[in-house]
Order: C-alpha cells, then structure tokens, then sequence
C-alpha cells in the first residue's frame, strides 16, 4: 500500500441508495433497488475503489404517508444480511456491513448469523447497530411492542455486550465452552454453535446523535455512522466523541468517525455546482415537496400548488400523518423558519424544501472535492466517509474513477488492500478474547 507518512489516511464505504430522499428514481440511468444485480455492481465498484466496506440500511415495515404507503420511497426490500452473504461470494476483500434493529432481534440468533457471515467472508463482517421507540414499526412483530425511548440504549447495550459474549464463548484455539448470560434484557445459556470467527468480532457501526448515541459509540462501537457533514459540525462532534473514549480505557483510534455524505462531480467547478442544482430539483418534484411539506406540518396539503406560497397555517404537534418516519422535534419552530425563508426571498413551496433540506455535501470537480476530502480528515472533522450516491446502481462508478485516483496522487488513500479483514482495512485492533 503507497501512501504518504505522516498524512492522515482516509476512510471509504458504500452506502447503497434508496431507503432516502437522496436517491433519483426518475433518473433513466435509474435502476432496481431489489435486483442482485445492483447490489452487485455497487460492490464490485466499490472494492474497484479499495473501499472499506459496503453498507445496507434496512427498514422493518414500508412507510406510511396519509394512510398509504409512501408513493416515493423504496416498497420491497430484501433483508440485509442475506444480501451481505450472497455479496461475500463475488467479492474478494471490500467489507460488507449490515444494518440489523438490536429492539426486534435476539442476540443468539443474530450473533450466529453475523459470525456466520464473517466466517463466510473470511472476516469481512460489520453490523450497524440501530434501535427502535416506535410503536408502528412494532406491530410488525408479536411482541406488538416497542421500547420507550429512554430504554432502547439499555437494550442495545446489553444486546451487543451478550452477543459478544457468544462470539467468546470459542477460544481462539477453536474450543468450545458453554455460555451463561443473566441481566435485566436477556437470560440465556446454553452452547454458542459457531467456532471464533477471523475477525474475532465482527465491526460494530453505530449511528445516533444523542448524548445516549454518543456514549454508546464511545463504549462499544468501532465505527460511528454520523450526518455531520460540515466542518464546524463534525469537529465538534469528533472531539466530543474521541474524547469519550478515555473513560473507556480506549485510545483515539480504536473507533472511527465516518459521516454519511453525498457529492457531484464536474469537469469544473462551476459545471458540478450547475448539475447540483438540477439533482436537488429532480431530488424535490413538485409531489416530493408537498409530501415534505406535510412531513412538517403533519397536515393534508395536498390541496396546495408547489409552486405558490406557503401555509398559514401552523403544524399539527400530534399529528400521526407520516407512519414510519422520525418526526421533526420542533415542527411549529420549523414551520416558523421555512415561512421566514420563503418571505425574504420570495420563495414558493418547492423553492422553498429545496433551500431548506439537505443538499449534496461536496460539489466540485474532482480535484476540488479531493481536496475537500482531505481537508475533513487532515483537520479531524472525520476518519473518513460513508458516500451516498443519488443513482442506482451506478452512482459510484464516476467517484471511483476521477477522485480516488487523486486521493492515491495525495499519498492519503491506499493503492492496493494491505490485509485480509475488515479490522485490518479500518486499522482497528482485533478483540481481546475474554474467555
């Protein structure tokens, strides 16, 4: 691997686009976002790339909006490791991450199916730990239930640290010894049926930014999946968690910071910042900004044209309009905000979401976005970065062929895999066994 001493490497992964407003379906270029196929071109472009790892969000019930299932988002998704395993057979050393919910699982049987995906991958396994409060989504199982808030970290915490537990229960000379876990979440034991997989551990990704999100990260996570995207933004955000970690008895570079983030590419600067502008419209249709409005406002707006002014009127606080979503903490606070945005410039309601709403985070042309790049990781606003394309499944193909060669130039990103696994790509420690 030719790189730089002395410069900050960075980080790459793949997310596969879809479960998002990001993504471009009217886009011709635009394909399935349930085919092999695709999640096999992402892949295979991404370990073209040298890339870290591929990564899958996952939902457990198809959003609702007004009573119906939400028109403009993904309907039919396949279950992530499945996918994960089938990717281990077409791909050599890229490391395949899955979003698996630590609310609606158990940890035997996730344990054994993520070790069973690093075995298979000779190491390549990651899990992005995420949890649920939400009522709609828990009726898709028969516990009906859901965990309040304040509870679904307790949970997650206990869930990682017994499925750890399991993974320990083979000794790294392939002995196997019961297992006994008893806590205020689980009480289990019996006989773990997988041998220490090649990792030790699979890679735990955790996204949240909530002081409960943060801490969890900086005691058990080795990944962070973050949405700070700007400087300011994500240096107060690494500082805050790498400095967590000494508590911990961890040093700074047992966990990574790697932020979610979009980007468009041009021969020059001006030309990218002019097809932005022409993604955030196809990103914001006229429909797409209603629905954005009504996410808001928590109100049927159906009735009003995308291209005049905004409601007078203000968001319902208990509306349950939008099913399957995060609701906006402060939507009246919101509201109040767009309504100020759209009187100063004279803005219509699409005008409007597509000013107000997230926009690509590097725009430029490659030189100028491998710059930007360099400057998160060198300046320590992030380790590295998790990219969202807005196409599938093609989105990557241009990243990796115009900014990643300048990334290898600048003596900050690898030309070649130096190692086999996961860990080893990421440059995180391997697990002490706790037998």
């Amino acid at each position: 691997m030719s790189t730089t001493p002395g410069r900050k490497q960075i980080h790459l992964a793949a997310h596969f686009p879809g479960v998002n407003s990001t993504t471009v379906w009217a886009d011709p270029r635009s394909g399935s976002q349930i085919d092999f196929s695709s999640f096999e071109h992402l892949a295979r472009t991404a370990e073209r790339g040298l890339f870290d790892f591929f990564f899958l969000a996952e939902g457990l019930r198809l959003r609702e909006h007004n009573g119906r299932i939400h028109d403009l988002d993904v309907v039919g998704r396949p279950e992530s490791i499945t996918v994960l395993n089938a990717l281990a057979a077409v791909t050599d050393r890229l490391g395949l991450a899955g979003t698996v919910n630590a609310t609606f699982n158990e940890p035997y049987e996730l344990a054994r199916r993520l070790a069973s995906l690093d075995h298979l991958s000779a190491g390549r396994a990651a899990w992005n730990v995420v949890t649920s409060s939400d009522a709609f989504t828990g009726e898709n199982f028969r516990r009906g239930g859901f965990l309040d808030r304040a509870d679904r970290y307790a949970r997650a915490a206990e869930f990682l640290a017994t499925a750890r537990e399991l993974w320990d229960s083979w000794t790294p000379e392939g002995r196997q010894r019961p297992f006994v876990h008893s806590g205020p979440q689980f009480g289990i034991e019996g006989e773990f049926t997988v041998p220490r997989s090649p990792q030790g551990h699979p890679v735990v990704i955790q996204a949240g930014d909530s002081a409960e999100g943060r801490e969890f990260a900086a005691s058990a996570a080795d990944v962070v999946f973050t949405r700070h995207s700007t400087l300011e933004a994500g240096r107060e955000f690494y500082a805050d968690v790498k400095g967590r970690l000494a508590r911990y008895g961890r040093e700074p570079g047992d966990l990574k910071i790697m932020p979610g983030v979009t980007y468009v590419l041009g021969d020059t600067d001006g030309e990218a910042q002019e097809r932005a502008g022409e993604i955030r419209r196809q990103q914001v249709s006229p429909q797409n900004a209603i629905l954005a409005l009504e996410q808001i406002w928590g109100r049927d707006l159906s009735g009003y044209d995308p291209d005049g002014p905004l409601p007078d009127i203000d968001p319902d606080p208990d509306s349950t309009l939008v099913q399957g979503r995060v609701r906006v903490a402060d939507p009246v606070g919101v509201a109040r905000r767009w309504r100020a945005l759209s009187e100063a410039k004279g803005l219509s309601i699409r005008q409007t979401v597509v000013e107000s709403t997230s926009r690509q985070s590097f725009v430029g042309s490659p030189g100028t976005v491998a710059a930007a790049l360099e400057e998160f990781v060198a300046t320590d606003a992030a380790d590295g970065f998790i990219l969202v394309p807005h196409l599938t499944p093609g989105g990557l193909d241009d990243f990796v062929d115009r900014v990643v060669p300048l990334l290898q130039e600048r003596g900050v990103f690898r030309t070649e895999y130096s190692g086999t696994t996961l860990r080893s790509h990421l440059g995180l420690p391997e697990p002490v066994w706790k037998g």
